[in-house]
């Protein structure tokens, strides 16, 4: 909306000493003005460490795939900063981008693997399930379906509405509640069977 007010500038605390922040709307006027580093550094360290936590849960924890997917995250940001309408905090539309540069990265990297798979004579013999009576949460989450695991971690780690889930990924707002439900449904049951092993 462009006639909204400017929200209020962050404090940092710095040696006893508090210094404003300005707000990412001052930031982007800014950097769009005159393409100021400084600008896009302050932007790039305020929301770079919540779009890697998203990220790394996507690409499961590899911490390269999530480096690239970051990368091209910011790079499109860059591309369409100019016409972003601010109808949705900075934060979230990082994150809409953030997801589907993950889908990308992670269709890519699918079709490498079958590319591979074809060019290779013999496919190697399938692993044995692992039986290990220890299980890690982290594995539970990353077992789940991509819808699931996108509305589990935006809305469980990082604090995001149903509303907000359904606008960044394109999904009514009852989908992201009840796809949350089964999402902790199936860590619980997962983790519940694990321990009886």
């Amino acid at each position: 909306m462009a006639g909204s007010p400017e929200p209020p500038a962050r404090r940092v605390y710095m040696k006893g000493t508090a210094k404003s922040e300005p707000p990412d709307r001052q930031l982007v006027r800014s950097f769009l003005a005159d393409r100021a580093e400084s600008c896009f550094r302050a932007l790039y360290r305020r929301h770079s460490p919540m779009l890697y936590r998203v990220v790394l849960r996507l690409v499961d924890g590899s911490r390269c795939d999530a480096d690239d997917v970051i990368q091209t995250t910011w790079i499109r940001a860059l591309e369409s900063l100019a016409a972003f309408r601010w109808e949705s905090s900075l934060r979230s539309w990082l994150v809409g981008i953030a997801l589907n540069c993950s889908r990308e990265h992670q269709r890519q990297r699918l079709k490498m693997l079958l590319a591979r798979l074809d060019e290779a004579e013999e496919l190697p013999a399938p692993q044995a399930p692992a039986t290990e009576a220890s299980f890690d949460l982290e594995a539970a989450i990353d077992g789940l379906p991509d819808g699931y695991r996108e509305v589990l971690l935006l809305h469980d780690l990082e604090g995001y509405t149903h509303g907000e889930i359904g606008e960044l990924l394109g999904i009514r707002e009852g989908t992201s509640k009840s796809q949350l439900a089964r999402a902790r449904r199936a860590v619980r049951d997962r983790i519940t069977k694990s321990g009886n092993r």
